[in-house]
């Protein structure tokens, strides 16, 4: 049995809406970051990092969103949520590294300012310049999706459940960007996107509002 542990509006909403667009049976674990279940005896048993997502597939375990997100579209090549020609492979990688390694430590900066310095002082400064960068990635992705469509090869996959994340990040009440002026084209994609029965299903589940 696969089982998915996730935090609601979470970076696991990438990994949640593949399974779901993966059409496989699967269970899921909503654990509650403000009240520490990622911190529990019982959550650490399961990832040691104590970070969502966690994916359980039988008698092991697969955690960081890139790696799920390959591993549901691979287990499961009848939903086509992974490009077939090696070109467009290499895209998808480059776009989940792009999204993993800029988009996300950024976003951490302004939400986790304490993981990055023991100065209180030195705290809004930080969330400062992170919402600074964040914008800037924002606009470097926003440029990405100009032609409009899907990510990559204007067929729907994996790349388009873990940019989500990120729309998401960025209308929401930490950064509160006005993505339809700011970023029209990343909006008509989550537009699109919200218009997937998967995606809808999700967003329901975690208790989210879908983009408008």
């Amino acid at each position: 049995m696969t089982t998915l542990y996730y935090a609601p509006g979470a970076c696991s909403l990438a990994s949640h809406i593949a399974l779901e667009e993966a059409g496989a049976p699967y269970d899921t674990v909503r654990l509650d970051l403000a009240a520490g279940d990622q911190r529990a005896p019982e959550y650490l048993a399961i990832n040691e990092r104590g970070r969502v997502p966690a994916l359980v597939v039988g008698d092991w375990v697969l955690t960081e969103n890139s790696a799920i997100l390959r591993h549901v579209a691979r287990a499961h090549p009848e939903a086509r949520l992974w490009p077939e020609d090696l070109t467009a492979q290499a895209v998808a990688d480059e776009w989940l590294c792009w999204l993993a390694t800029n988009h996300h430590p950024a976003y951490a900066h302004i939400r986790r300012a304490e993981r990055y310095s023991d100065d209180e002082a030195a705290l809004p400064g930080i969330r400062a310049k992170a919402a600074d960068t964040f914008g800037d990635l924002c606009t470097m992705t926003e440029v990405r999706l100009s032609n409009g469509g899907w990510a990559v090869e204007d067929r729907y996959g994996v790349v388009d459940a873990y940019l989500m994340v990120f729309w998401v990040w960025a209308r929401g009440p930490t950064l509160r960007f006005d993505m339809p002026a700011r970023f029209p084209a990343w909006t008509a994609h989550a537009c699109a996107m919200a218009e997937r029965p998967a995606v809808q299903a999700v967003f329901a589940r975690e208790g989210l509002p879908l983009p408008a």
